[in-house]
Formats: C-alpha cells, structure tokens, sequence
C-alpha cells in the first residue's frame, strides 16, 4: 500500500510556502530605576507574524484575516502537520484554502476550528468543530502525528501544544486512541487498558505490525487512522 497518496508537487508548494509572509516582531525592552536598574535587561522571545500556514490562509473564527504573533518553531511544526494532512487526503481535494483557528497569544498553542480546500472552485470544510464525523478523528490522528499535546474540547474544537511529537501515553492520547480503535477501526471493544492490542491487530492488518505505543507505531497508527478517516484507504 502506498501511504504517499498525493504527487511530491504539492507537498513541496506546502512546505515551501511559510517564508513568503515572515515578519519578525521585535520583543520590547522593559528597564526599571533605582537599585533595579543594574539588573539585567529582560527581552520578551520574538514571535513572528504570520497570515498562513503553508498555501493556507489564516482566518480567525469570526472570518477576519490577519497576522498574527506565533513561536517560529510552532509555526514550523505546523507547516509539516498541515503538508501531512494535506498528502493524505484525498486527491480530487485542493491544497488546504483556509485554516480556521485562533493562536494563543504566547504564539506556543492554537485552537483548531476548521479547514477548507477547495474543490469545482468551492469551499468545502475538510474538518470542522462542529461536525463529530470520521474526518474530525482524522484530523486528531494528524494532530497527534505532530505534536505532543492535542486535547479535542466539548465543543469540538481543537488545542494544540507546541513540543516534539512521540506517545507519551498522555490521557488526551489515550482517549484518541481509543476513540479511533472504536469509531474508526470498529473495535467496540477498546479500551483505555486494551487500545494498544485492538491498534495492534491494525497496524498488523494494515502491514505495519509494530506496537502502537512505541514511537514508530504512534506515527504508523496515527498515520493510517488519518488516512481512513480521510476515506482515503480502507485498509480492507
């Protein structure tokens, strides 16, 4: 089975798109008098004002566009997560149009609402909070893929945590995992003790026998579970 379902093509617009709207925004100085003021000067980190992330446009949830201030590493990482999302959907869907989210205001964090591609020149949402379907635990797996804080919320939005991706067997991990052994994979029987064996027998029956909660296995689960989310491979 081929897990590279779209051409290289587009995975290079996306990872080459970030640098086309960097601005650096300065951190400002603040100085004290007195005794303090032969301390040290302290520099807030920099952020960087972003608009996109890769071919994506940045919207905030009440549709405004702008930039906003984000961790250059954060925004990295989710260039390659929005690339990956991208490579594994299907191939009749555009590059990502829009990422609908609101970036915390330390630039470390984001909370997901929707994602749009376009497809016979519309709009369509390839996620959205609202809509508790395959591709929302699709774009979980994805998340998940990438980063090592993804907690989905009761209103079906998304927050995501900067940091490097592995299983770290974080509840929020689990509850995923579970979610996608059952509802993804038909596994009614998964649990938060058991889900490793039901991904197990999976990965097994998608050629990739491994142990899910390793590293390598994460990725391989939350790789496949993205794509049949997606409906881009039943893995029948």
């Amino acid at each position: 089975m081929n897990d590279n379902g779209h051409p290289l093509d587009r995975r290079r617009l996306l990872a080459g798109a970030a640098a086309a709207s960097a601005v650096t925004l300065t951190g400002l100085a603040v100085t004290t008098t007195g005794a303090a003021a032969a301390a040290p000067t302290r520099t807030a980190q920099p952020l960087v004002a972003r608009d996109r992330i890769a071919t994506a446009a940045l919207r905030a949830p009440d549709g405004a566009a702008r930039a906003v201030g984000i961790q250059a590493d954060f925004h990295a990482r989710l260039t390659a997560w929005l690339a990956f999302w991208s490579a594994n959907s299907p191939r009749a869907w555009s590059s990502p149009a829009h990422v609908v989210a609101r970036v915390d205001p330390a630039g470390d964090a984001l909370v997901l609402h929707a994602i749009r591609y376009r497809r016979d020149d519309e709009l369509h949402a390839g996620f959205a909070a609202a809509r508790r379907d395959a591709t929302h635990l699709a774009t979980l797996a994805s998340l998940h893929h990438h980063f090592p804080s993804v907690r989905a919320r009761p209103d079906g939005t998304v927050r995501v945590g900067d940091g490097p991706a592995g299983f770290t067997g974080a509840p929020d991990q689990v509850a995923f995992a579970v979610a996608a052994c059952r509802e993804l994979w038909g596994d009614p029987a998964a649990t938060a003790g058991r889900w490793p064996e039901s991904a197990g027998r999976v990965l097994a029956r998608a050629g990739q026998p491994t142990d899910a909660a390793s590293h390598l296995g994460w990725a391989a689960f939350t790789r496949i579970s993205l794509r049949r989310g997606l409906g881009t491979e039943s893995y029948e």
